[in-house]
């Protein structure tokens, strides 16, 4: 009996990542127009589907926790913005060390700050699909409506939304995580066609590399945390979130990516309801990969425009920085221009400043994505673990 060849979905990622690297610059425009086009359209499906995935996913979370809901959605909360914050500061202290040495004013004089989706293909057509509802919208309908079945006694809309929920799991493992690797190799081919990205990524070269060595080490720090205290080995739990890293690395979103974390979550032992709630809450409230590559960049340009760039000033900074870029959940390049308004009140960015914020990033989009949804799995963890001591202690005195 023959048995069908299947590929994993980090294989097929990272051969969507190469292909994609290595054609751009050799197809013709107009066939890497169809591939936009096809990205377009996939990326408006996505905007679309968020909102019901989280919907979907967190209500019957919420719902199944029964008591417990509001006190894992407090921790949840509490845990995104703390690790949010720790990456703002462990990057403002570690680049105010080394950029010191490493960056001067002149580092600026060669650099061109046009836009750097200049020369990018377009899309054949556009179809808007507008979602029914926003993300915070549908992250609060959530709460609302899963805490509210969870201390009700009626199983009517339990039923609707557990059918539901049916329905979007379905939408996720046959609609949108086969598709993924064909979006990611559109973003990919795009990026090699216009050969922008790259010219900004060779003049920005150092900065970089500290950012992905960083980036690296927070990690590190956030799974050695949770694996301490889900008493798990922190770097096999890194490896299983593996393909969730690779595929935001890909796709530069986080709600993008929700299906995949999802799945890598679960197998790390997280129970499916903390998992299910977890995952699609943090892929909107953890930042600490944008975060610490907004801090990043804006102290090297800082040093190199001679702006100031002191604790106080920073200590600010990144405390605001952490609220603001809520409002651009999981779109690709969403957060810096959330954090836009940030950059000129606290900063004081000239026009020069935030051209050269958002050529950067947009070059390196992916990397704090990829931070963001592989730490998702590390508060999904401590989280975890709070749902099985609390019930230990209830068992214990029943």
């Amino acid at each position: 009996m023959k048995t069908k060849l299947q590929i994993g979905l980090l294989p097929r990622v990272i051969i969507a990542i190469i292909l994609g690297l290595l054609t751009g610059r050799i197809l013709p425009e107009w066939s890497v127009r169809i591939f936009v086009t096809f990205n377009d359209l996939f990326s408006q499906f996505l905007s679309f589907s968020i909102p019901l995935i989280i919907l979907g996913l967190v209500a019957p979370g919420i719902a199944d926790m029964g008591k417990r809901a509001g006190k894992l959605l407090a921790l949840t909360v509490v845990l995104a913005y703390g690790f949010t914050l720790f990456s703002g500061f462990f990057t403002y202290f570690s680049c105010e060390a080394i950029f010191s040495k490493i960056l001067s004013p002149e580092s600026l004089s060669n650099i061109d700050t046009a836009d750097p989706g200049a020369n990018m293909a377009t899309a054949y057509f556009f179809i808007e699909m507008p979602p029914v509802f926003g993300v915070m919208t549908a992250l609060i309908l959530a709460s609302i409506l899963g805490m509210g079945i969870s201390t009700g006694k009626g199983n009517t809309l339990r039923i609707i939304l557990m059918e539901f929920n049916g329905i979007i799991e379905k939408l996720i493992t046959k609609v949108i995580i086969p598709i993924l690797p064909l979006f990611i190799f559109g973003i990919f081919l795009n990026m090699s066609f216009s050969g922008a990205a790259f010219q900004i990524i060779s003049l920005f070269g150092k900065v970089i590399v500290v950012i992905f060595i960083l980036h690296i080490l927070l990690l590190i720090i956030m799974f050695a945390i949770a694996g301490t205290i889900g008493k798990k080995n922190p770097f096999k739990l890194l490896y299983t979130m593996l393909p969730a890293y690779m595929t935001a690395l890909g796709s530069s979103s986080s709600a993008a990516t929700i299906p995949v974390t999802l799945n890598q979550v679960k197998k790390l032992g997280v129970d499916g309801d903390v998992a299910d709630f977890c995952v699609p809450l943090c892929a909107t409230i953890h930042l600490s990969g944008s975060t610490m590559k907004i801090v990043a960049m804006s102290l090297a340009i800082c040093i190199m425009t001679e702006l100031p760039h002191d604790l106080l000033l920073y200590a600010g900074f990144i405390c605001m920085l952490g609220i603001m870029m809520i409002a651009a959940p999981g779109v690709p390049g969403g957060a810096i221009m959330a954090s836009i308004a940030v950059l000129q009140s606290i900063l004081h960015f000239d026009e020069m400043a935030i051209g050269l914020m958002i050529a950067l990033y947009i070059a390196i989009d992916s990397f704090g994505t990829a931070c963001n949804v592989t730490g998702d799995g590390a508060i999904a963890i401590i989280v975890d673990r709070f749902l099985k001591r609390d019930r230990s202690a209830e068992n214990s005195t029943s």
